[in-house]
């Protein structure tokens, strides 16, 4: 994959401004004539270097040219390869799911190349791309994305347990609460290392969102880890009666409430079969 950076860039003859285009290498130093003032027929050069930083601007343009050589200069915001492209896409397709306008499976018959759509909603969300997904990474979105949206009340009763405040969590940008999820999903059911969920999400909200997003995502995840070495998360209740039963069962194993309390009446049907005329 090729990259070309082109920031603006002027500098200064006796009389002339000229404006020229950096290197397609960035930092690479380029030697352009001085124009002297004296007559047409006899100008004189002298060599004048230019070097340009290395250090590429957050706002300047990258063009992205693909592995196909013949394939139309491709242009985005900024490349990021230090966030994870299974967090990335799974985070943008679960706020995708939510509001409405995707589906959870990435591989069905129909999604053959989604991997470069997928990058593309990243890429209009977040305003960054990601490496592109390989076969492991979509694998990794489909079990991601699936398992998070099964086990999706039990994640915010954790979440919600762990922020100590309601308010706090409900006034998380969609993004966050996404980002927390899967982390929660990660270490909870598919028992991935703690210290790779904590470093991969607090590196995605930080550069999608802000630092402190960031710090957020840090300190919630560290203690799950803990909690979750310890075999001590936070526990829900049961307890009550059948309607209560049925909302802690609903939390505990993220099914519907409705089919749970058809499940209590169908038990209540059977058991007294004389009450019901």
């Amino acid at each position: 994959m090729e990259l070309w950076n082109f920031p603006a860039c002027s500098f200064f003859s006796d009389h002339h401004t000229h404006t020229i285009m950096p290197s397609l290498l960035s930092g690479r130093i380029l030697h352009f004539p001085k124009l002297s003032a004296t007559s047409s027929s006899s100008e004189s050069y002298s060599s004048k270097q230019v070097k340009f930083p290395k250090k590429i601007s957050q706002n300047s343009a990258t063009f992205v040219r693909p592995a196909d050589s013949g394939s139309p200069l491709r242009k985005t915001h900024k490349l990021n390869l230090e966030v994870s492209p299974h967090r990335a896409v799974s985070a943008v397709r679960l706020m995708r799911i939510e509001f409405g306008g995707a589906f959870a499976d990435l591989l069905n018959e129909q999604g053959k190349g989604s991997g470069d759509n997928e990058m593309g909603y990243v890429e209009r969300t977040l305003g960054f791309r990601t490496r592109d997904l390989d076969d492991r990474d979509l694998r990794l979105v489909t079990e991601v994305v699936g398992g998070t949206i099964r086990w999706r009340r039990y994640l915010d009763h954790l979440i919600l347990s762990l922020c100590h405040d309601e308010r706090t969590f409900r006034s998380m940008e969609p993004l966050l609460v996404q980002i927390l999820r899967i982390g929660f999903y990660e270490i909870t059911k598919l028992d991935m290392p703690p210290y790779a969920v904590v470093d991969e999400s607090v590196r995605l909200a930080k550069v999608a969102l802000r630092p402190g997003a960031g710090n957020l995502v840090n300190g919630i995840l560290r203690k799950l880890a803990v909690l979750k070495e310890s075999d001590s998360l936070p526990a829900v209740e049961v307890d009550g009666d059948d309607r209560q039963q049925a909302r802690g069962l609903a939390t505990l194993y993220s099914h519907p409430v409705v089919r749970l309390n058809c499940f209590f009446f169908k038990s209540f049907v059977l058991e007294n079969p004389g009450l019901i005329l």
